[in-house]
């Protein structure tokens, strides 16, 4: 059996007193800063996941952005094309109203030049049968019936030979 003296007694004493100085001493600040423990991690939990969740939403975001900075820079690119077609279009037709231009002053200028040929051929010609016709009839007519025997003469001429150009 268990024998109970006072050294039992002060002990038991004694135990209670450690217990209790221990719990109003040990117990509950270890227990207040175990619990302020936990309420840190708890929250350094919730702010890492809050973190994380704002890391996604920058990332999707940030991606988002890439996509449409991708999309703005197509639609920079097929603008661009889309100009450079429209620009060389308007230089290619700008070309031909040129050329068009261009052959038309020849042509012009050819037709100027082909009616002073046959005016200065016409006069050589008139001067060359005034002088044969001189030789011939070894007269001298006036200018005036000498020029408009030449032109009649040219004129069958020209009609026998060319049709009706002049």
């Amino acid at each position: 059996m268990i024998d109970l003296n006072a050294t039992l007694v002060a002990q038991i004493i004694n135990f209670l007193i450690l217990v209790a100085i221990l719990t109003r001493i040990a117990y509950r600040p270890i227990m207040a800063a175990l619990e302020e423990r936990r309420a840190f991690i708890a929250k350094s939990l919730e702010d890492a996941e809050r973190e994380r969740a704002l890391a996604i939403a920058m990332k999707q975001e940030s991606e988002g952005q890439i996509i449409d900075a991708r999309i703005q820079a197509r639609s920079i690119i097929d603008e661009a094309i889309k100009l450079g077609e429209k620009s060389r279009d308007i230089i290619v037709e700008q070309a031909w109203e040129e050329n068009t231009r261009l052959l038309k002053e020849t042509q012009a200028e050819l037709e100027r030049e082909y009616q002073q040929v046959m005016n200065n051929l016409r006069t050589e010609v008139a001067s060359m049968a005034i002088a044969a016709a001189e030789k011939i009839i070894e007269k001298n007519l006036d200018i005036e019936t000498n020029t408009r025997l030449v032109h009649n003469f040219i004129k069958e001429l020209t009609k026998e030979k060319y049709g009706e150009l002049v």
